[in-house]
């Protein structure tokens, strides 16, 4: 039996990987919206405290049971509320993270984001004087690097991840704070075909692909608490 050539095997393991990503992505969804309970029980905790970040479209409960693995293991967990579903500009919502690393004397923290969340972390730790509060970032599927779908999107919160875009190119521009990051990825992102890759980071490459469902792959976890622990 001839095998299918290398380009069919790639294309059919991305939509399985893309597949799987949106059912991960429903069924997280739904969960944000059943949810019960607030997260000021997560913010007990002798471990170095964590701040979670979304991404766009996401609430705090997209993140919650990452969250929760955190918390287990003695960590602090923090929860900006402000950012609601994260549809604001990447500069507005970074000002909301910063007020409260600063409103809870947060210090040694590691921020913890999901796609846009990252490019809101690394704006707290490029351009304000909070960044000095944060240890290090774990971002997972952050367009660093822009997204050429961006600007096919119908809304300005979309079109803003464009790599031409003001904020993108700043953010682009500011490298030192790369060095206190951890990109971790997929090989196949439906969201990012750039990649998340970032120069002058610790790159991580998982094993399997996709834009929601890699948070759940233990090597997220691990990084966390290798920065953390």
């Amino acid at each position: 039996m001839t095998r299918a050539p290398h380009t069919v095997r790639t294309a059919l393991r991305d939509a399985g990987w893309w597949a799987r990503d949106y059912a991960y992505a429903v069924r997280a969804q739904v969960r944000a919206l059943t949810g019960r309970g607030g997260p000021d029980s997560l913010a007990e905790g002798e471990g170095p405290p964590i701040v979670m970040l979304p991404g766009i479209y996401e609430t705090w409960r997209f993140l919650e049971p990452l969250a929760r693995v955190l918390h287990d293991r003695g960590h602090p967990v923090h929860v900006v509320a402000e950012l609601g579903g994260n549809r604001r500009p990447i500069a507005e919502s970074a000002g909301r993270v910063a007020a409260l690393l600063v409103a809870r004397d947060l210090h040694d923290v590691v921020l913890v984001a999901h796609s846009k969340g990252g490019l809101i972390g690394k704006h707290v730790m490029a351009f304000s004087p909070a960044g000095d509060r944060v240890r290090a970032m774990v971002a997972v599927a952050t367009p660093f690097g822009g997204s050429r779908y961006s600007r096919l999107m119908p809304t300005p919160s979309l079109r803003a991840f464009a790599s031409g875009d003001a904020t993108m190119r700043a953010l682009a521009a500011s490298a030192e704070a790369n060095a206190r990051i951890v990109s971790v990825f997929g090989p196949f992102d439906p969201h990012i075909p750039e990649g998340s890759e970032l120069a002058g980071a610790r790159n991580v490459v998982l094993s399997s692909g996709g834009h929601f469902r890699v948070l759940t792959d233990p090597r997220v976890v691990a990084e966390v608490i290798r920065v953390a622990e």
